[in-house]
């Protein structure tokens, strides 16, 4: 029961598809990061539901292009996307990592990040429409799986930037031991499954991945001195953005050959 329950953490948390509500207790809330992942997983089948009905009703470039791009944020309800915003300002502020931490917090959009979302956009845009194969939106999908993989391995493995928010409170309630494994089972599966099915684009989708979490590491000790909410949201929607960009370049690499 308590691990159904922490499945009904995660998607109660990380998503906005409706779950069965009850009082957090902290055993429930053990194994929660072992379920985040999945989230990614119904983006994915959702992508590929929507290209099958693209091309099964003639549906066009731009309206495939838009609704796949808007899927991501409907099933989380921007979740992600609000911590992304919160440290591009944060980033593009240059202030110290004090006042950093306090631009994370500040619920205020301010210009910068605007300017990063709307850029993000346009290059999130411009690469899911050159995804046209099949088997390269399953290796994007797959990629959405281990975006969340990765942001559950960060959690548990990188220093808090603080010790106060959701983060931390999921970090310290997290059953480290089984959490890690159960995460580190779920990636090596899912980077099998994006080289079984497409050897050359799912090899750079997780290199893609993989360099994204490095520099997540980097940038996040660097700029904060570790991690928070809001940078574990600026890293699944960049480590996405950056697995479509990646996986449209190896598609149209592979079709140009």
């Amino acid at each position: 029961m308590r691990i159904i329950k922490s499945f009904f953490i995660a998607f109660s948390m990380y998503s906005k598809i409706p779950m069965p509500q009850f009082q957090w207790k902290d055993e429930d809330m053990r194994y929660a990061l072992c379920f985040f992942p999945w989230v990614g997983a119904v983006i994915g089948v959702l992508w590929y539901l929507w290209k099958w009905i693209c091309a099964r009703f003639g549906v066009g470039t731009l309206c495939y292009t838009v609704v796949g791009t808007a899927i991501p944020i409907l099933i989380t309800g921007g979740f992600h996307v609000d911590g992304f915003l919160d440290t591009c300002d944060a980033l593009h502020s240059y202030q110290p990592r004090e006042r950093k931490l306090e631009i994370l917090k500040d619920s205020h959009i301010g210009a910068f990040a605007v300017i990063m979302l709307a850029l993000y956009g346009l290059i999130f845009l411009g690469g899911f429409s050159e995804i046209t194969e099949c088997r390269t939106l399953v290796v994007v999908g797959a990629g959405s799986f281990l975006s969340r993989v990765l942001s559950g391995v960060a959690v548990v493995s990188f220093p808090s930037a603080k010790q106060e928010g959701t983060l931390y409170l999921f970090a310290d309630k997290a059953h480290k031991r089984v959490v890690k494994t159960a995460l580190y089972a779920q990636g090596i599966l899912c980077i099998g499954f994006m080289m079984w099915t497409s050897f050359v684009t799912g090899g750079i989708a997780v290199a893609a991945a993989l360099l994204t979490f490095a520099y997540y590491y980097y940038r996040s000790k660097k700029e904060f001195g570790g991690i928070t909410g809001d940078t574990a949201g600026y890293f699944v929607t960049f480590c996405e953005g950056c697995v479509v960009v990646a996986a449209a370049i190896a598609e149209h690499m592979m079709l140009t050959v």
